[in-house]
């Protein structure tokens, strides 16, 4: 993957901001005042959608992001200012037009299921007076950003003449627009650097029938001729991404896990979008972005994309099943952050684990029992025969890493070179630090640091040590 680390460019996002409401339940029966489920709602969660994801998904890459639209005089438009403030984003260019209303989509999903949704909006087109603002706006401030990206949702706010006028003042001071288009008229896209429709959208839009690769190049040269694009893009879903700007080619995709596909267009203008700002070629934007789509199709909800899960992502595609949950201090320190901001409790052990044995298996069950990720701290070769002797290990560390990733129980190892992992602890700060039950009574190193500690009898008669001797008995 292409190297976006440590990178922030400046984005603007101009469209049709949302929020996506999720109601939380269990349905157990039926209701005896009509037949439909009755749902128990035990939690709420509330997110940016629309323009606001594609915005929310360029801050979580690290970009530094401003927004343009139009909200209406309302208590959702409260909401949304409020939202846009929690991730840090100024809501100086949001203009208010009265009587109209934000939009805000209700979900009510049932054990994992989305059983209904419902919808507060205004759809129609926002008044020449808020166009006109737009456009001054975006003509003092255009020459600030890499890049523009263009949200349009249909609700209103991107309206033929406004999308026009702004890709024109972009092109005078030779900005790139990308858009996530609308409707089946594209020419009120005409002349901005590349589109985003998925199959079925450019199907409608050209009129082709995508059934094969040569109808979807049919479809994609049309797009670019009538559109007069730099760079023409169809999205396949599951397939990946077809570009054509002097050639044809698909960049192929690859998701482990598909939950929900909600949002991954947001995800793909803005990963596309991110990429191009930070210098990228048009073929290694989208392969970021394939990645990037990968990551919250596996998700569920108006799901965004970070850098650490994208690299760790493209790194569970590209590595060995055991390789992958290898892990040094620097990559571990990086995914504990993200996992924690996903609410992940975190367990942590640590041992030479030579000799692998039932034993051990017991006590790594029940160890992660504790948490939702057990992270293994490993010592290294130097470290077990400083503990153990200079006949030990008899495993190499990159033997015993390799074997212990490769149990199911255990989701990272990190090897530690130190006579203790005190250094390792501190770096993860694990909710839940788990030790043998021999160090009942005793100190254990790193119990200051773990949220709480956890002691798990050993397995009688089961050790490393043991199992030598009988060995050697054999010799």
């Amino acid at each position: 993957m292409i190297n976006l680390q440590n990178k922030s460019p400046r984005l603007l996002v101009i469209g049709d901001l949302m929020i996506d409401q999720y109601l939380w339940g269990s349905c157990e029966r039926i209701s005896p005042e009509a037949p439909v489920q009755v749902i128990n709602v035990d939690r709420e969660s509330t997110v940016l959608g629309g323009a606001g994801n594609v915005v929310n998904n360029l801050k979580k890459l690290g970009a530094q992001v401003d927004v343009i639209s139009v909200a209406g005089n309302c208590e959702i438009s409260n909401e949304l200012r409020s939202l846009l403030s929690d991730i840090e984003v100024d809501t100086k260019y949001l203009i208010t037009q009265k009587n109209r209303t934000s939009s805000k989509k209700s979900r009510i999903i049932a054990s994992q299921q989305q059983v209904v949704r419902y919808d507060r909006e205004s759809s129609d087109d926002i008044d020449i007076e808020s166009q006109n603002t737009i456009i001054e706006t975006f003509n003092k401030i255009v020459k600030d950003y890499e890049v523009i990206l263009l949200s349009d949702y249909g609700k209103g706010v991107l309206t033929n003449q406004l999308t026009q006028s702004l890709i024109n003042i972009a092109k005078k001071y030779n900005k790139k627009v990308l858009i996530d288009p609308k409707g089946i008229d594209y020419l009120k896209y005409k002349g901005a650097y590349l589109l985003t429709p998925n199959k079925k959208e450019a199907s409608e839009a050209t009129k082709i029938n995508i059934v094969d690769d040569a109808s979807l190049t049919d479809a994609i040269v049309q797009l670019k001729s009538i559109c007069d694009l730099d760079v023409s893009l169809i999205t396949l879903s599951e397939h990946g991404i077809a570009i054509y700007d002097d050639e044809f080619r698909i960049h192929p995709t690859i998701a482990k896990e598909v939950f929900d596909v909600t949002g991954a267009g947001d995800t793909i203008l803005a990963s596309l979008g991110f990429a191009i700002a930070c210098g990228f070629n048009i073929d290694e934007a989208v392969e970021f972005s394939n990645l990037a789509a990968g990551v919250v199709v596996g998700k569920i909800g108006s799901a965004t994309a970070s850098l650490n899960e994208i690299i760790e992502y493209e790194s569970s595609i590209n590595k060995s099943t055991s390789d992958k949950h290898i892990k040094s201090i620097d990559e571990i320190t990086l995914l504990i952050k993200e996992l924690k901001a996903r609410d992940k409790k975190i367990v942590f052990t640590n041992g030479c684990f030579d000799l692998l044995h039932a034993g051990h298996i017991s006590f790594l069950e029940t160890a992660k029992s504790f948490g939702d990720v057990l992270i293994l701290g490993l010592n290294s070769d130097r470290s077990v025969t400083t503990l153990k002797g200079k006949e030990r290990p008899i495993n190499i560390q990159a033997d015993r890493a390799y074997i212990l990733a490769a149990l199911e129980v255990v989701d990272y190892v990190v090897i530690f070179d130190e006579d203790t992992p005190y250094e390792l602890i501190k770096a993860i700060k694990p909710h839940t630090l788990v030790k043998g039950g021999d160090y009942k009574g005793k100190e254990v190193v790193g119990q200051d640091i773990a949220d709480e500690l956890k002691l798990v009898e050993f397995v009688d008669g089961k050790s490393s040590t043991q199992t030598i001797e009988k060995i050697k008995q054999y010799n």
